[in-house]
């Protein structure tokens, strides 16, 4: 299928080769269309969907065209789809639908989500390695039928049709199982001449570790030092601030903001991916560690061009408007108190609700 954009796509691994040839770790998050060009223009330099189920949008159209949105307004950040599945053919087929309009593919092994591991969906993947291996090269298989570039890495990251396949995982509590599962989806075969996930997304909490509990960081220590240098790895997990990350790393050279200094030093780290942090502050890649006003009304501005539901447009105003994330009280600042964000999620409609910024703003929304 050719590309109905019109638009270049960027393979995911350019972008890796890109920041490590700046000397800093890939930026990377995972929410939707006017949010992800937000995160983007400050940035952010991959964008992720939410998970889709890939069994129902392969048989319904609406949920096609309401749980994938692009824009057609011009450029889109640089995207990778992301699905729940358990069946070879179902993540092949659905790939290969989404693929002219995104960069690649990622298949969710890391959701906890009980709905979801009840149906071998999302974590309960992880006890599933095989079968995530042979999802992995049906869709590469069916996507190089399909005559993308999927084959070799030099040749995908250089051809207008490369794009990427790669899984998104947590960790065992016994961090072997881990390693076992990754080294199967590392093993070589005939569909690509090196292995056949491009890259790796961990989160380095167990199916059942709250959100709560701090990422274990020695897990991912251990996991970047075993297949670092096999795979470039994302972390997922625990990224309030670029000030505040539990590790250092040769590609951050931001001091950590705590009084004493990170235990671990993860050389093969490639990225970071952020997901609740980022609906606090879109603005967290460009330094920024709560979110400026500027990015309220830019997202505004993008709500206005690509429309979404108005309860979700309010419920990403109010996450950018509360506290931010990080560790200090200095990141803890809020553009509007907790009573005027009582009174924001009152608001009916966007007329209002630009009313009601205008208000609150200092200046006014639209006269940075």
């Amino acid at each position: 299928m050719e590309n109905p954009l019109n638009q270049e796509f960027i393979h995911p691994l350019k972008l890796f080769e890109v920041a490590k040839n700046e000397k800093r770790l890939l930026y990377t998050s995972a929410p939707m269309l006017a949010f992800r060009q937000t995160v983007h223009h400050y940035g952010t330099d991959l964008c992720w969907t939410p998970m889709i189920l890939a069994k129902e949008f392969n048989r319904n159209k609406f949920a096609r065209d309401s749980d994938f949105t692009i824009s057609t307004a011009g450029p889109q950040p640089p995207t990778i789809v992301q699905f729940g599945a358990n069946v070879p053919q179902e993540l092949a087929r659905a790939s290969s639908l989404v693929v002219p309009f995104a960069s690649g593919v990622d298949l969710n092994c890391g959701c906890p989500q009980s709905w979801a591991c009840s149906s071998t969906l999302g974590a309960a993947l992880m006890e599933k390695r095989e079968l995530v291996r042979d999802m992995v090269l049906e869709t590469r298989s069916q996507l190089h039928q399909d005559g993308w570039d999927v084959s070799g890495l030099e040749k995908d990251i250089n051809s207008p049709k490369g794009r990427s396949v790669s899984i998104k995982i947590r960790v065992h509590k016994d961090l072997r199982k881990t390693i076992d599962f990754i080294t199967t989806l590392l093993a070589p075969c005939s569909l690509t001449t090196t292995r056949p996930i491009d890259f790796l997304t961990i989160h380095p909490r167990t199916r059942q570790t709250p959100s709560s509990t701090p990422i274990n960081v020695e897990s991912l220590s251990i996991l970047t030092s075993t297949f670092g240098t096999q795979v470039p790895i994302l972390l997922s997990g625990d990224v309030f601030t670029l000030d505040s990350l539990p590790f250092t790393s040769p590609f951050h050279n931001t001091l950590s903001s705590s009084s004493s200094p990170p235990e671990h030093n993860i050389p093969h780290l490639s990225g970071l991916m952020s997901a609740r942090a980022l609906l606090a502050n879109p603005a967290l890649f460009s330094g920024r560690n709560s979110c400026p006003w500027e990015a309220v009304e830019y997202f505004l501005n993008k709500t206005i061009k690509a429309p979404m539901p108005f309860k979700l447009v309010l419920h990403h105003i109010n996450e950018m408007c509360s506290p931010g994330m990080g560790p200090s009280q200095k990141d803890k600042v809020a553009l509007l108190n907790k009573q005027e964000r009582a009174e924001l999620m009152k608001v009916g409609d966007m007329v209002e609700l630009i009313d009601f910024l205008e208000e609150k703003k200092p200046g006014g929304i639209g006269r940075m």
